[in-house]
């Protein structure tokens, strides 16, 4: 059972010189991404592990982690090489990958840990990072001034200082050897802050967040989930984020989901030394184990009870090979989540497996925006005491900002009913913020009918009716209540309201009279009369007569419709959902989208459904998609709107600004001239030919690529924000949809 032998693998091969360093984003699912990071040991992807080797105790051989786990990178302790002369001379003249029998990435540590274990470093702060490039590594790091969760607010603000101050003569010794700038702050937000931007003001390659390992150790989750609200918003995008000392599993889900790249654990082995187990859940004794909490290969031909009467070293080792595993398996578990769009469901699940993460979780999800959108009957005290009493809310709501404007919405996929939590999802956040800021009603509307009681699509049940209110009930705006939220009929496919997979009960919600008003109050529908239509079930022609009547407009909803009546209210329900999805999707205002599509022609399936929508002349302007109700822009579209544009280009790529830009139209992005070519044949957009971009663009919405005289080469849909496009230099910025010639 102790045989781990396994084919060896390739060493990496190098990155491009022009490369070194840099970090590109490949995808994305909100905060989280996956990424590429370009080193001289190969190309890093993201997030990652990288298990912490102590030179002198190897419970699990690198070139094991390499070969057989596919590990691409790990960390180690400079100064404990630093320090050890048997250690230091091999290091020296042979460099540390070949001390460690490892070809991946090798980053190190400074010292700075072992000064909060064991007092003073003996190492000054160039001569630390000095030794770290001769020996050859990949990412050195400085000797940052670490700060404790119970030091006083001047203590750290002192170790955030001295830890600035180090920054430049770090970087000078570093050379061209790529460098970690901690960042630090304690528990204070302001200070984490002030760290960031100092620091993220270097050019520093990663940036570790500092200070965690005791909030860790004390499970002071929320703590923890602060620190990295507090500091992310204002690093810079393009430089990965690594959690110092940060391994265990069960904060994987979490961290990716807000922003982390990279993970370091000594607890695979710590752990197994003590006779523990890592899980998702948290940790198991092997002592209390008959079968194994999750099976994992380097155990699947034994049990518990084979490896407690193991020789003392080799069940360590087991163990730690357990541990390794689990971790890596839990990892994986998230990129793919990342991949899927489903990080965020995952981190919601996971929280619910331990009560220190639950706390986090709701502390994270209990943002005064999210509570000013729920049902009055669902300000829970379970999210009400997530907070402390002299926790300032209002202060936490520039990050949540952050957090919930990079989600990409709408999305394909159904959405999971997790109860409560799924209305604090950023994603369906996003969309309703989305519906309430750019969404305009038509003038004259005096009366709405509100549609609730099944899921959606609701076409197949309701598209009769609409046909005949859209004939005789011309001013009655038609709504459909979802549990996530009230939106226009028009709007009926659209994820994730339309895509919610829920129990019956939860879709036959009996609706609150002041829930509706409120609802109706953020789509501008102010003070409007309205009446409810339950859909589930036979008679529901007899209800909407009866709502009808209610509100005193026209009820013979069993009179049938002429063929020219019918004819005219389809182009009409048609129309509007064209211009309401350019509203909502392409951030124009009504009178631009009724613009874009008078006098336009439909293209439509045999159900019905419109695929393309075209100008008077037959040019393709746009295409309502099926899979996710979104809209998708041809280039007659893109030329249109951006003809209809009133405000001046942008002159730079500045940060991103969340609010004030409703209904202005798509962002546009401005390229290089050695670009425009490429767009033309419809080409992405990469980051570094990008010369401005509008403070709105968001990923996943359409975004329209000119010159720098305002020509269309191109439109496409942004992989990022614009914050992101001024920071990055690697990668697509934007995926051309067409080129224009």
């Amino acid at each position: 059972m102790t045989a781990w032998g396994t084919s060896r693998r390739e060493d990496p091969a190098p990155c491009r010189p022009q490369d070194l360093g840099r970090f590109e984003m490949t995808q994305r699912d909100g905060r989280a991404r996956l990424g590429r990071l370009h080193t001289a040991h190969g190309v890093l992807e993201t997030p990652a592990l990288l298990p912490v080797v102590n030179p002198n105790i190897r419970t699990i051989e690198p070139r094991v982690m390499w070969d057989k786990y596919g590990i691409q990178a790990l960390i180690t302790n400079s100064y404990i090489i630093w320090k050890h002369e048997d250690l230091r001379k091999p290091a020296s003249e042979n460099g540390v990958h070949a001390l460690l029998d490892f070809p991946g990435v090798i980053m190190t540590d400074s010292g700075t840990f072992q000064s909060y274990v064991y007092g003073d470093v003996e190492v000054g702060v160039d001569e630390i990072v000095s030794f770290q490039r001769s020996i050859g590594v990949d990412i050195a790091t400085m000797l940052d001034v670490f700060s404790r969760p119970d030091m006083k607010m001047d203590e750290v603000e002192e170790a955030v200082r001295e830890t600035e101050a180090r920054a430049a003569e770090s970087l000078e010794a570093a050379g061209d050897t790529m460098l970690n700038g901690p960042i630090q702050g304690g528990l204070f937000r302001h200070l984490r802050n002030i760290s960031a931007q100092l620091m993220g003001a270097h050019p520093f390659s990663v940036h570790p967040i500092g200070g965690i390992v005791p909030v860790m150790e004390q499970q002071r989750y929320k703590d923890y989930a602060k620190i990295m609200m507090a500091t992310l918003p204002l690093l810079p995008s393009d430089r990965p984020v690594h959690m110092f000392g940060c391994g265990h599993p069960m904060l994987f889900p979490m961290s990716i989901a807000l922003g982390a790249d990279l993970f370091d654990s000594a607890a695979y082995a710590l752990f197994a030394r003590g006779g523990r187990l890592l899980t998702p859940w948290g940790t198991e004794r092997i002592d209390d184990l008959v079968d194994w909490p999750l099976l994992m290969p380097c155990v699947a031909e034994c049990t518990p009870a084979d490896v407690r009467a193991l020789p003392p070293k080799e069940k360590e080792a087991m163990l730690a090979h357990y541990n390794l595993e689990v971790t890596l398996a839990e990892l994986a578990r998230c990129k793919q989540a990342v991949r899927d769009g489903k990080i965020w469901q995952l981190a919601e699940q996971r929280s619910h497996q331990h009560p220190a993460l639950r706390e986090a979780f709701l502390w994270l999800t209990t943002s005064p925006a999210i509570k000013r959108t729920l049902r009055p009957e669902k300000f829970y005290t379970d999210r009400d005491a997530a907070r402390d009493s002299n926790d300032d809310q209002g202060m936490w709501e520039d990050a949540w900002d952050w957090m919930v404007w990079s989600q990409q919405t709408p999305r394909s996929g159904g959405v999971l009913w997790g109860g409560d939590d799924t209305f604090s999802r950023p994603h369906v956040q996003k969309a309703r913020r989305t519906l309430h800021t750019r969404w305009e009603a038509q003038t004259g509307r005096t009366h709405a009918l509100i549609f609730h009681g099944i899921r959606g699509p609701f076409r197949e049940r309701i598209g009769e009716v609409l046909e005949w209110m859209a004939a005789h009930c011309p001013t009655a705006q038609a709504l459909i209540l979802t549990p996530l939220g009230l939106i226009p009929a028009s709007l009926e496919d659209l994820n994730p309201f339309a895509h919610l997979d829920a129990p019956e009960w939860v879709q036959r919600h009996e609706p609150e009279d002041r829930w509706i008003a409120t609802e109706l109050q953020r789509l501008g529908l102010h003070d409007l009369p309205f009446a409810t239509v339950y859909l589930a079930g036979d008679g529901m022609k007899q209800r909407v007569a009866a709502a009808l009547e209610k509100l005193e407009l026209p009820a013979e909803i069993h009179q049938p419709l002429s063929e020219d009546q019918r004819a005219s209210s389809r182009r009409t329900l048609r129309c509007d959902q064209a211009i309401d999805k350019q509203m909502v999707l392409l951030n124009t205002n009504r009178s631009v989208a009724e613009d874009v599509v008078k006098d336009c022609t439909f293209v439509v399936n045999r159900e019905g459904r419109v695929k393309n929508v075209n100008d008077a002349n037959g040019n393709h302007l746009l295409s309502p998609r099926l899979r996710d109700g979104g809209l998708s822009l041809a280039t007659s579209g893109a030329i249109a709107l951006l003809h209809h544009r009133v405000e001046a280009l942008p002159s730079d790529c500045g940060e991103t600004e969340w609010r004030g830009h409703a209904n202005k139209g798509p962002a546009v992005v401005i390229v290089e001239d050695d670009a425009i070519p490429f767009v033309r044949k419809g080409r992405n957009v990469f980051h570094g030919f990008v010369v401005a971009c509008d403070p709105w663009m968001a990923p996943g919405e359409a975004c329209l690529i000119t010159d720098q005289q305002g020509q269309l080469l191109g439109h496409g849909v942004a992989q990022c924000t614009s914050t992101e496009i001024s920071h990055f230099r690697k990668g697509i910025a934007v995926k051309t949809r067409g080129g224009v010639d």
